[in-house]
């Protein structure tokens, strides 16, 4: 059983869409998402600097139009295909890490690719918007004893905006109580800021909350054609109306990536596909879900390997010319 896992803000990384530009398709599906959220999204991907792809209104659109065409060069699948049509047959399980898991609806069918760029377009601006109107930030949290952990943010009012499992919390909140977290941590924990522009997924982000929900009161969602697990929970979502209003409240409330790894344990997935920009959530299965064989699909050079794991893992049966795009 394989799940298809789309990354969130913070997997940036600049160039990183430099070797994608030389499969067949994957630079017109940029320019097409360029066009739909209203940003050069192949220059950011390839020329522009960190401090360029920092900014929340580029960096999201960025990650899920990355995530969608990667996973498109991995199925063959052209623009006018629907993701719908192919994704049964090539993975079981879909999820994605905040703001990753509109990237993962598209794939599971609920939205089109163009929806859920035009919305991760609002979401981006949106919160931009929301962190500029107070000093927060956040900072990760690796070690410690959990339930020491969240006590300290308790007393620091500080929020576990992502819970990811693996020893690893996301503290956000007020930049002086996370600068207060830094000097005196946890005990054996770490401790290390994050270069986000504010409190993701806090109360913070209310006003983007309003925004979001405003535009995607104009779509119409289907409902998902594998299983989508939703990251505020880890929850299979079986209704396409209740998967889109997760993702327009997930943006101010936490994300427990634990509990959708506990989920694909508890389903029996035995392999995790991350689609690009590929890394940050690999690393979390590999300490959190034993026995299951990841894969990173970090540049078109593991396009090949991520096939032989569709094949071996998701019983799926590509066609030659999938298999060969």
């Amino acid at each position: 059983m394989l799940v298809v896992a789309c990354p969130g803000q913070g997997a940036q990384s600049p160039g990183m869409l430099t070797p994608w530009t030389e499969v067949d398709g994957f630079a017109d599906a940029l320019r097409r998402a360029s066009e739909v959220v209203g940003s050069d999204l192949l220059a950011h991907g390839t020329t522009s600097d960190a401090e360029t792809i920092r900014d929340t209104a580029v960096a999201q659109p960025l990650l899920v139009a990355t995530a969608l065409a990667s996973l498109r060069a991995l199925l063959g699948a052209d623009a006018a295909t629907d993701l719908a049509s192919v994704a049964p047959r090539a993975f079981d399980v879909v999820a994605g890490h905040s703001v990753g898991e509109l990237a993962a609806a598209a794939a599971a069918g609920v939205l089109t690719d163009d929806e859920a760029l035009a919305l991760v377009a609002v979401r981006g601006t949106a919160m931009a918007r929301a962190a500029a109107s107070a000093p927060t930030g956040m900072s990760a949290v690796l070690g410690g004893d959990p339930d020491e952990v969240l006590a300290r943010l308790e007393v620091l009012d500080l929020v576990p905006a992502n819970v990811n499992g693996g020893g690893q919390v996301v503290a956000a909140g007020a930049l002086d109580a996370l600068a207060a977290l830094s000097a005196e941590p946890p005990a054996r924990a770490r401790v290390i800021a994050l270069q986000v522009a504010g409190a993701f997924h806090t109360r913070y982000m209310a006003p983007a909350v309003d925004e979001l929900a405003a535009a995607a009161a104009t779509l119409t969602p289907r409902d998902p054609v594998v299983t989508l697990l939703g990251n505020a929970d880890g929850r299979a979502v079986a209704d396409g109306a209740d998967a889109l209003a997760r993702i327009v409240a997930q943006v101010a409330r936490p994300v427990r990536w634990d509990l959708c790894q506990a989920a694909l344990a508890d389903l029996g997935v035995t392999a995790l596909l991350e689609v690009a920009p590929g890394g940050v959530l690999t690393g979390l299965a590999r300490r959190t879900l034993p026995g299951v064989e990841t894969l990173a699909l970090k540049s078109p050079a593991d396009l090949d390997a991520a096939r032989d794991l569709v094949r071996r893992h998701a019983g799926a049966v590509l066609t030659p010319q999938e298999s060969q795009s």
